[in-house]
């Protein structure tokens, strides 16, 4: 299990990290076609660096399948109703492959303010 303290340090680099040790590129035992089965937990995400032009400007877009159906939320907003747990898994989530080992991989993801 592999612990990240948020405190003091900005989005991507904690998003980085944790996708890194998600997919075991942190072990000498990596293989791409495996998950290497490594839990991490990321701490103070509340205590985060993130910049108030970024919170109002940065926008997370969201397609409904229907006409003009364009969701789109202020980084604020996210914050506001589901909290920041919810920016890291969404950068993380954007982080990992595409393939069939993201979903096993965000099981192990475990995100605390």
């Amino acid at each position: 299990m592999k612990t990240i303290d948020a405190q003091n340090r900005t989005l991507g680099r904690v998003a980085t990290e944790a996708a890194m040790a998600l997919m075991g590129k942190d072990t000498p035992e990596y293989v791409p076609n495996a998950f290497s089965g490594t839990d991490v937990h990321i701490t103070n995400a509340s205590k985060m660096k993130i910049t108030e032009k970024k919170k109002d400007e940065k926008i997370y877009k969201r397609f409904t399948g229907y006409p003009s159906g364009l969701k789109e939320r202020t980084m604020n907003q996210v914050i506001d109703k589901k909290g920041y747990p919810e920016l890291l898994n969404k950068a993380i989530k954007k982080m990992l492959p595409n393939n069939r080992l993201r979903k096993e991989a965000l099981k192990h993801l475990k995100v605390t303010n």
